[in-house]
């Protein structure tokens, strides 16, 4: 958020020329503190496009990419030997902390027999009941990324509805999905902004409107033609945006009024309690997905179907034409994922864990908003269960275009690494922070320190 000030300008509150000085500051401290990463990552990494071997590598805002040596419980060693606290885990993949003992062990009993086969384990039978205990919904299927699941998903609702539509809420993030990739921009449905190789409208088959907008979601629903509206409880991978009192009852009525299939991708919000903000909320999905975490970080997903749905689907398949569905890949549904989910739904994802998490959680909020209230910081702060974020604007938001508005890149890039300068690792993308059964205390003290002292240094 910029605004004019004479000949300078004002980020988030900040004098931009203070937020460069900071950036550059901090950016010598790193370099200086990481002679070994800077040598093996800093030209680029041999052998990879752009020198890095995922693209989202080089979005990380310090000089070079951190070469990490391990990472133990809720603490990242890197190659020179400096250790951060970290509250990034994996950008919400190692939530419940960094190779949980009863994972590792899974791991390890299972790579003695056998990685990937195409046919049911011993675990596999636990795991089907353990979905249906925890998350409420009757059936369910196994797929590798939480893309994978949401797109499978909504092949099925498309299905079931024979309607070709689908409806997400402007800023909402539902992994690489090719449809979900639109936006907003001057009141218009875009496709997404920087999108590579796409040469479809994206809008001809998916409808956009802005979070927690009822009066937009009615009419857009009100034609019947959309199969399935798809969203998070809670807009995560921008600025946080929380829904406002009635919105999710009114958007399960709204969609049962209009035939339109809900599916709640829970991959984020699962951070809110067990069984995600489904059940802490009782909301009511007709489909259902969970990804990256539900594994302790190996990488695998969930998608669950209700009843009704599931009924709907079955007649669907046996009256289609036979043939390969487009649903699936080889590796879905593999004996190391149901070890791994197996350890992680029974003796990981538990209610005393979440209590930790929940509890820490709230200290984290409360530390990072004395410390913008002390420093008279036009920022807010969000928590929702075990993910806290801080914003660099006032708040709250209240859909996707006020979030994207809200983000202030550079000003958060400096934030960032001076963070890291003081030990704390958090999510590169936005200002996200997750507390893990393990983090401690003192992990969270040190990072309400850190982030005081940085708010103290912008607002001298």
């Amino acid at each position: 958020m910029s605004v004019s000030k004479g000949s300078n300008s004002i980020i988030g509150g900040i004098d931009a020329r203070r937020i460069a000085e900071l950036r550059a500051a901090e950016a010598e401290i790193f370099r200086k503190a990481r002679p070994k990463s800077q040598a093996r990552t800093g030209n680029g990494i041999a052998g990879y496009f752009d020198g890095v071997p995922m693209h989202w590598m080089t979005d990380w805002p310090t000089p070079f990419p951190i070469l990490v040596e391990s990472a133990r419980r809720a603490t990242i060693t890197d190659a020179d030997g400096n250790q951060l606290d970290d509250f990034c885990l994996g950008d919400t993949g190692s939530m419940f902390g960094h190779s949980p003992a009863p994972v590792a062990r899974a791991i390890r009993k299972q790579a003695g027999r056998g990685l990937t086969y195409m046919l049911p384990s011993e675990d596999a039978l636990a795991v089907g009941t353990l979905l249906q205990e925890l998350f409420g919904l009757p059936y369910w299927q196994i797929a590798t990324t939480a893309t994978d699941a949401n797109r499978f998903a909504l092949r099925v609702a498309r299905a079931v509805t024979g309607r070709d539509k689908i409806l997400v809420f402007n800023g909402a993030y539902h992994g690489s999905v090719d449809e979900t990739m639109v936006r907003i921009k001057d009141g218009k449905p875009i496709n997404r902004p920087g999108l590579a190789g796409e040469f479809r409208d994206l809008t001809k088959r998916t409808k956009i409107v802005e979070f927690n907008d009822l009066p937009a979601l009615e009419a857009a629903l009100q034609a019947k033609d959309v199969a399935c509206v798809i969203t998070e409880p809670v807009l995560t991978n921008s600025c946080m945006v929380l829904p406002q009192p009635g919105f999710h009852d009114a958007l399960r009525r709204l969609t049962r009024e209009t035939g339109t299939l809900l599916l709640i991708d829970e991959t984020h919000t699962i951070s809110t309690g067990r069984g995600g903000y489904t059940q802490t909320h009782g909301l009511e999905p007709d489909l259902f997905v969970l990804g990256k975490p539900v594994a302790g970080g190996v990488p695998a997903s969930v998608w669950g179907m209700s009843e009704e749905t599931a009924s709907r689907y079955a007649a669907y398949n046996r009256g289609k034409e036979p043939g390969y569905s487009g649903m699936g890949t080889t590796l879905s549904a593999n004996p190391l994922q149901f070890a791994t989910m197996r350890a992680t739904l029974e003796e990981v994802m538990t209610a005393e864990n979440y209590a930790h998490m929940e509890r820490l959680a709230g200290k984290l909020a409360a530390g990072l908003a004395a410390a913008i209230k002390r420093y008279h910081l036009p920022w807010h702060v969000m928590r929702v269960g075990a993910r806290v974020e801080f914003i660099c604007a006032p708040g709250p938001l209240g859909n996707g275009a006020e979030a994207e508005s809200a983000h202030a890149p550079e000003l958060e890039a400096a934030v960032h690494v001076a963070l890291v300068n003081r030990g704390v690792l958090i999510a590169p993308f936005h200002n996200m922070m997750l507390i893990s059964p393990v983090t401690t205390a003192a992990q969270v003290k040190r990072l309400v320190a850190a982030f005081t002292e940085v708010a103290a240094r912008l607002a001298a």
